[in-house]
């Protein structure tokens, strides 16, 4: 963690409401006036779409599983060190990972492939990183604790396999058959790389829908946000204000002494009434390092 440059890490898998995160957050930096390094976690994976199609047919016939929930895929070492580089002198290295022929037809590339890595954006006032891993931790790598403000979003299972099934096919051009496959093939990762995370989240937005999803891989449609509520679990109550919540959002109760719940569509409200005072106040302590060491460097 630090207190110069502060990273912030939202960190889940697919169906808890990406747009809905990426919204509040765009709101939040610039209601704020701040100017974030953003990073996708995407473009920490370890091989291009074909270099895994590769890897997977290798693994399918070892008779072991590789997934991009797990540390075979992915570049853990690379990502602490982003996270490192950044927190010590608010540099390092990114990249994307170019998902669809419109994201890859500006670069000239092919979908499935990544672009050159480059410096993070100068002036930078945080790291803003949006993926799988921001709090993941193996014997080898440390990621959570370079984070100084690590949030998980997280569906219940069925809702998060509907949106991969629905997302996969209509926008990434997979069999349901292949997409239902990778689940299957994904689940010991998941177990082992991604759940543990949210028990190192200081906060953690888990979206419930309210129909029925007991057989997502009949599921045509995506539970819609007013569908659906969404459960707030703060790890530390210091300094949480229940009952201002309560009042600002309609609809909303508490479920136990920790946990928040509110309808489904008041979530980018509730990210912005929650979040934007915590990060302005690392805005402020990065300002108060700041000055510490401008004036230290000033009477040396």
């Amino acid at each position: 963690m630090s207190d110069r440059n502060p990273i912030i890490a939202v960190t889940g898998s697919s169906g808890a409401g990406t747009s809905t995160t990426m919204g509040a957050f765009e709101h939040i930096f610039r209601s704020l006036n701040i100017n974030p390094a953003i990073v996708e976690g995407d473009s920490f994976h370890r091989f291009t779409r074909p270099e895994m199609d590769l890897e997977k047919r290798k693994a399918k016939a070892e008779g072991t599983k590789v997934s991009y929930f797990g540390d075979v895929a992915n570049d853990f070492d690379a990502l602490e060190k982003l996270f490192k580089d950044f927190g010590e002198r608010g540099e390092g290295k990114m990249r994307r990972y170019l998902h669809t022929f419109d994201e890859a037809v500006p670069y000239n590339q092919m979908p499935g492939t990544f672009t050159p890595w480059e410096p993070l954006g100068k002036d930078s006032d945080l790291l803003f990183y949006e993926g799988l891993h921001g709090g993941v931790v193996t014997e080898k790598n440390d990621v959570a604790k370079h984070v100084d403000l690590l949030i998980g979003m997280v569906p219940i299972v069925n809702l998060e396999w509907i949106q991969k099934i629905i997302r996969d096919t209509n926008k990434r051009g997979h069999s349901r058959e292949a997409v239902n496959e990778s689940i299957v093939r994904s689940m010991e990762d998941y177990f082992n790389f991604i759940t543990p995370q949210f028990s190192r989240t200081h906060i953690n937005f888990q979206r419930v829908p309210t129909v029925d999803t007991s057989n997502p891989f009949s599921a045509k449609v995506i539970p819609s946000a007013d569908e659906s509520f969404v459960v707030i679990r703060f790890r530390e109550m210091k300094n949480v204000d229940f009952p201002f919540y309560l009042r600002m959002i309609d609809g909303s109760f508490m479920s136990r002494v920790n946990t928040l719940v509110v309808p489904g569509g008041k979530m980018s409200f509730a990210m912005e009434l929650i979040l934007k005072p915590l990060i302005a106040n690392i805005i402020e302590k990065k300002q108060a390092a700041s000055k510490q060491i401008d004036w230290m460097q000033t009477y040396k």
